[in-house]
């Protein structure tokens, strides 16, 4: 129970930091409501576990390769966000949608998926998950003890991602369509710092 306790604090704590995962469910959230914000943070989540496994089960040789792959990782996530940023740039004018009654599986399926991809590509969710089971995960668990830690990240990343987007789609009732367009525009603005960054980190890091 301590090892599952330790994932969920591990998996909260590294959710919560400020980034562009947390913008994208923010955006998706004042968007169209809960039901596409909480799958872009269950993306997160999924992603999270996926690391989390590799490290807890020893995956030793795959997440060093992962912290060597850092650069063209970020490259790739970098060009991602800087096109999402474009995008929304593009179409910060479109009327707001309605909420959740419009999604449909194909929606929430891609809403999930991107975030997945976005939060796999992002060096800061690789290394920061190699500093966390470091310092407080003890080496060599067995199999049981591993499944503790990972289904423990996921449900702490999950928590964090239901927090933060069931009270985005609260205060969204009471976003205007013009905040709605200030908020799409600053929004692009932000992806496509967070894409820059994401590619001079690989130039420099």
């Amino acid at each position: 129970m301590d090892l599952f306790l330790r994932g969920v604090a591990i998996g909260f704590v590294i959710a919560a930091g400020l980034g562009p995962i947390g913008l994208l469910c923010i955006r998706r959230s004042l968007e169209s409501g809960f039901g596409l914000g909480f799958a872009t943070g269950l993306g997160a989540a999924t992603a999270d576990a996926a690391y989390a496994a590799v490290a807890a089960f020893g995956a030793g040789a795959l997440g060093a390769a992962l912290v060597d792959a850092r650069r063209p990782l970020a490259v790739a996530g970098g060009i991602v966000l800087i096109a999402l940023g474009v995008n929304a740039w593009l179409h910060a004018a479109d009327p707001v949608a309605a909420a959740d009654d419009r999604l449909s599986r194909r929606d929430v399926f891609t809403a999930w998926l991107t975030t997945v991809g976005l939060t796999l590509t992002n060096p800061m969710t690789i290394l920061s998950f190699a500093a966390a089971f470091v310092a407080l995960v003890p080496p060599d668990q067995d199999p049981g003890a591993a499944a503790q830690i990972v289904a423990g990240v996921g449900l702490g990343s999950a928590t964090w991602w239901l927090i933060l987007s069931g009270g985005t789609s609260i205060v969204r009732r009471a976003v205007t369509p013009r905040a709605m367009r200030v908020v799409r525009y600053a929004s692009a603005v932000l992806f496509i710092g967070f894409g820059i960054v994401a590619l001079g980190s690989a130039l420099v890091g």
